[in-house]
């Protein structure tokens, strides 16, 4: 097997059950995203633009779709004789098999597997996160420090920072302290979830943590704390440049829409860095006469011909003769029938919602502000004529018609 100077392993195990019935059937990487992308597109996009050809990407829950979509990688250019991308699943051992108890203990089940291309460094990345980032940068960094780990830094609003894990740093980069969501922050430096380290150090950890009974075999609370403590060598990587972390269904919903931001750093238009996508051929979209489409990303294969606002429609979206579609995404397949209206919400793949129906609302048009959301139907599942859909619901099963 060829050596490799870096290999990427791609964290995709995750079940994202805040996303709800988004990921009922379907893992989080795998989830539609930005009218023809999913979201793990993102970080196999990253690895090929920044020269690192080598890719496993660890699955668990719901790993089907996401399997058939990375088949073989040649979308991304991963179909490689050497490297290229693996889909790496727990598996049956001689002492047995275990499902992957944490992002290490994922890392340290596939050790073997990194060993095949004795690389010096390990790129660790998770697959639930847009944006777009040159790794190689990173890895130069991370040499230059010569550093055992190198985590990627980006300056978080200040009243956002209880949210993630924090850096404490110095004036070289080097990580002083670390806070993991604290409830009253004294840095604003967030880690990405983007880590390089050096393999020999990293895998003597894996094995160290593995030996403990009382490790949640998990990086950000175990391995990189430990790593800490030993005095080992950690640098802050700073990234600047659009990054979302869609774990939510908020966060996947403000996603997709600043697409159609043209204040947000996010081209993915861009030659440079191309960020590439499997997609089965589709005819033109077909905007009837009457239709009216505004500030919109409607793709290939879709037919409109009512109203269309603020809104990602990905291919083969059917949206009817006076239907209203505003502020929202819907995924492949879904139909809007006459006189229907979606408004702030998230249609999954081939749903219906049929005539009259009223999926979600504007916030200035809910009675209770409090109680405002995003509302999300299921993927397949009909919302019957006249049927009325409350704002911030979760539809898991079909809505019978109204009056």
């Amino acid at each position: 097997m060829q050596k490799q100077e870096c290999i990427a392993m791609l964290l995709a195990g995750g079940q994202g059950s805040r996303l709800g019935v988004l990921t009922k059937y379907l893992a989080k990487p795998a989830v539609p995203y930005g009218g023809k992308y999913r979201i793990i597109d993102f970080p196999l996009s990253n690895c090929v633009n920044s020269g690192i050809n080598t890719v496993g990407v660890l699955t668990q829950y719901q790993p089907l779709e996401l399997t058939d979509y990375i088949g073989n990688g040649q979308p991304w250019d991963l179909d490689r004789a050497s490297g290229g991308v693996h889909v790496l699943s727990p598996y049956q051992q001689i002492k047995g098999s275990q499902w992957y108890k944490g992002t290490a203990n994922a890392i340290y089940q596939n050790i073997h597997f990194i060993d095949r291309y004795a690389p010096e460094y390990v790129l660790i990345l998770s697959g639930d996160h847009i944006y777009k980032m040159d790794y190689a940068a990173m890895l130069d960094f991370h040499k230059a420090k010569d550093a055992a780990c190198t985590i990627a830094m980006l300056e978080v609003p200040w009243e956002e920072a209880s949210r993630f894990g924090l850096m404490h740093t110095g004036a070289d980069g080097r990580i002083t302290a670390f806070e993991e969501k604290p409830k009253n922050p004294k840095s604003n430096q967030a880690s990405m979830g983007v880590y390089v380290f050096t393999w020999a150090k990293l895998r003597a950890y894996l094995i160290a943590d593995e030996a403990r009974t009382d490790s949640s075999n998990d990086f950000g609370n175990d391995v990189i704390p430990a790593m800490h403590t030993a005095g080992e060598g950690m640098f802050a990587f700073p990234f600047e440049g659009y990054w979302k972390d869609v774990g939510t269904i908020e966060s996947l919903w403000e996603a997709n829409l600043d697409l159609l931001n043209p204040k947000v750093d996010l081209d993915l238009s861009d030659p440079d860095w191309k960020i590439y996508s499997r997609n089965p051929a589709s005819p033109p979209q077909f905007v009837a006469a009457g239709a009216s489409v505004q500030d919109a990303m409607v793709s290939a294969g879709c037919t409109i011909e009512g109203t269309v606002d603020f809104s990602i429609l990905f291919p083969q979206v059917t949206v009817e003769e006076d239907a209203l579609v505003r502020d929202s995404i819907l995924m492949p397949g879904v139909t809007v029938k006459r006189g229907a209206k979606v408004q702030y919400a998230i249609v999954a793949e081939n749903a219906v919602i049929d005539e009259n129906a009223a999926v979600g609302a504007r916030p200035e048009d809910f009675e209770s502000p409090d109680g405002w959301g995003i509302t999300v139907v299921g993927s397949g599942l009909r919302v019957g004529c006249g049927a009325v859909i409350a704002p911030s619901a979760m539809l898991e099963y079909d809505v019978e018609g109204g009056e």
